[in-house]
């Protein structure tokens, strides 16, 4: 039986698709996504404030813990945050580097450069935090929010030179918590974003 021409291009088309790898990464595109602290309402550190950098290391996930709507003002949080964190735990800023809303829009917490802060039995020195806003103990993350998290795995992988195999989660490092949630460890447990990661050409 003789196929239509049209019906042969279609075919030939699909499996064509089928057969293209997938898309370069793009660092560039990734870091114009993300919304600065300017944008957010945030305060940057003052440039009389010392501060000791450090050298990235790992890549390391937490969530907010606390419950994040969909409908929640993310901006709003960000501001709190920041203020509780200089004003009641006399940090210097954000306890993390980004911050994930649950529409998959990145916030710029703390300079990446300088070590984040937090309330457990671990040092974070060396650590890229990124917070995944919401509680998912009880809320389950979404594609989007996994998407962003893969995107900023891949770009600090890139400008760090740092490879898939330290991708890991808080409680990875720190016995007193179970962050980032009995639902959003899965995808570090069962290497999601370590799969992703090398899908992009990372090793």
């Amino acid at each position: 039986m003789n196929l239509p021409s049209s019906i042969i291009l279609i075919v030939s088309l699909i499996s064509l698709l089928s057969c293209t790898p997938a898309a370069e990464f793009n660092p560039e595109l990734v870091e114009s996504g993300i919304i600065p602290q300017e944008e957010w309402g945030g305060e940057r550190i003052a440039v009389n404030i010392e501060v000791e950098p450090h050298e990235l290391r790992y890549i390391t996930l937490h969530h907010g813990g606390v419950t994040f709507a969909d409908t929640s003002d993310a901006p709003a949080y960000l501001r709190n945050l920041q203020s509780w964190s200089r004003s009641d735990r006399d940090w210097v800023d954000l306890p993390y580097h980004y911050l994930i809303d649950p529409q998959g829009r990145i916030y710029e917490g703390r300079s990446v450069l300088i070590p984040g802060d937090t309330n457990t039995d671990y040092d974070p020195t060396g650590h890229a935090l990124i917070c995944v806003l919401g509680n998912f103990e009880v809320a389950e993350p979404n594609q989007a929010q996994l998407d962003a998290v893969t995107s900023l795995m891949a770009l600090m992988a890139e400008r760090f030179d740092l490879t898939t195999d330290v991708i890991g989660g808080h409680k990875d490092y720190a016995t007193n918590t179970v962050c980032p949630g009995e639902n959003l460890y899965p995808y570090l447990e069962d290497g999601y974003f370590r799969e992703r990661l090398r899908e992009m050409g990372f090793e």
